[in-house]
């Protein structure tokens, strides 16, 4: 009989706590809200429970299937095991009308966005001894900072002037001013950085000969980086690097009109760079290089160092190579910011800089640049700067007057307070 009561008084206790919950669940407003929010957000959640990747985020995947695959160590894996398989709403109520419209929309958003890709530039890189000890303590993380590093690791590609051969071997040329070569272990800080496209064309890249051309020909391909404007013969460097990206192939070629022997020159030795001191042969190749893609670079290696000013015979070169069919002219070499100018609606920035160099950089920039599938291109200007060997984004202040720098520099174009370039 004790039993019995027991049983009787927890059923009455059970009833009672079930009849308050009920009671302010509906004349409590503010609780009823919340709960309502949560299911909301929980709705949404559900219905977007399948992970869409967009081309900027496919980087990031591949580093981390790069991971897995050399057996590195990598974040904890990530497994949410309540997010919801797609089309699986088991775990909520099916949303309303009203909600699954606003989803869709917000697909089709996102599903517009993927139609822009996004190409990021950096100037001259030179993996120094200092750059080198930075990575050695801290990462990549101690070369470049988090906020331009995720910008180069997300872009759809990635692009540099990469001023030194790969290679522990070789012979040191006589009677230039700097050599310069980096070890083979310390490739995979290009492929850290995201950079997908490396330009050889420039006056440092047979420092140490054609041997340690070569080696650094083998280094990239290991790599998985393409190279553009060097190779074992004139037809490749002549080739252009093609790179699918948002359902458009973009095609890269680069150039040099400044190597310190004539010798060099692909055209007399093999292996050796393209060069342009006469533009017919790039010509040539960007003619070839828009038959297979839809979107074209050139990343030439030109100008003075240290001079701010394009020379006039960099002004009367853009011309023609766009004339011969590039899309966009990125210059490198000066080590110094140069301006920037449209020809035939078509940009032409004439010097990014020293991106990653020596221990200081006063004033550098990573260049975004937006193409549309009509290609139509917006340029947009990260100003970045370096402090002991680590390049980083430059404060709000410094960003401003380095915009009205550029514009000073520039030939007919604005720089809005974001950083986006426009011709006036």
């Amino acid at each position: 009989m004790k039993r019995n009561i027991r049983v009787t008084m927890v059923s009455l206790a059970v009833v009672l706590l079930v009849g308050i919950g009920l009671y302010f669940w509906v004349f409590d407003p503010e609780q009823r809200e919340e709960d309502i929010v949560e299911y909301t957000e929980t709705v949404t959640q559900s219905a977007q429970g399948q992970k869409i990747y967009t081309a900027s985020e496919e980087k990031s995947v591949d580093l981390a299937e790069d991971h897995a695959q050399t057996g590195e160590p990598q974040p904890e894996d990530h497994i949410e095991t309540d997010e919801l398989a797609p089309g699986d709403h088991s775990k909520a109520d099916k949303p309303t009308a009203e909600e699954q419209q606003r989803q869709n929309s917000d697909i089709e958003g996102q599903s517009q966005l993927t139609e822009e890709a996004i190409l990021i530039f950096a100037g001259d890189i030179y993996l120094s001894s200092y750059v080198q000890n930075n990575y050695d303590s801290n990462g990549i993380e101690g070369v470049v900072a988090e906020t331009l590093l995720t910008e180069m690791q997300q872009a759809d590609i990635t692009i540099a002037n990469q001023e030194f051969p790969i290679s522990s071997g070789g012979t040191k040329v006589a009677g230039k001013q700097f050599n310069f070569r980096v070890d083979p272990t310390y490739t995979k800080m290009l492929t850290e950085m995201g950079i997908d496209v490396v330009g050889l064309a420039n006056n440092h890249a047979l420092d140490y000969g054609t041997e340690a051309l070569t080696d650094t020909f083998t280094a990239l391909e290991t790599a998985g980086i393409d190279y553009v404007g060097a190779g074992a013969d004139q037809a490749r460097a002549m080739q252009p690097s093609i790179i699918e990206a948002r359902q458009r192939r973009f095609g890269f070629l680069a150039a040099s009109r400044v190597i310190p022997e004539v010798d060099w020159n692909v055209e007399n030795r093999q292996p050796g760079i393209l060069c342009t001191y006469d533009s017919a042969l790039l010509c040539q190749a960007i003619e070839e290089a828009k038959k297979q893609c839809d979107f074209l670079t050139v990343y030439v290696h030109w100008g003075i160092e240290k001079s701010n000013t394009p020379e006039e015979y960099q002004r009367q070169l853009a011309y023609q190579y766009i004339d011969a069919g590039a899309d966009l002219v990125i210059g490198a070499h000066p080590h110094v910011l140069q301006g920037i100018e449209y020809y035939n609606d078509k940009p032409i920035v004439y010097s990014l800089g020293n991106y990653i160099f020596s221990q200081e950089i006063i004033s550098t920039v990573l260049l975004r640049v937006r193409v549309t599938l009509q290609n139509e291109v917006v340029l947009k200007i990260i100003p970045a700067y370096a402090s002991g060997a680590l390049t980083q984004e430059m404060d709000t202040d410094a960003a401003a007057e380095l915009f009205l720098q550029i514009e000073d520099l520039s030939f007919d174009v604005m720089v809005d307070a974001d950083g986006t370039v426009r011709p006036k």
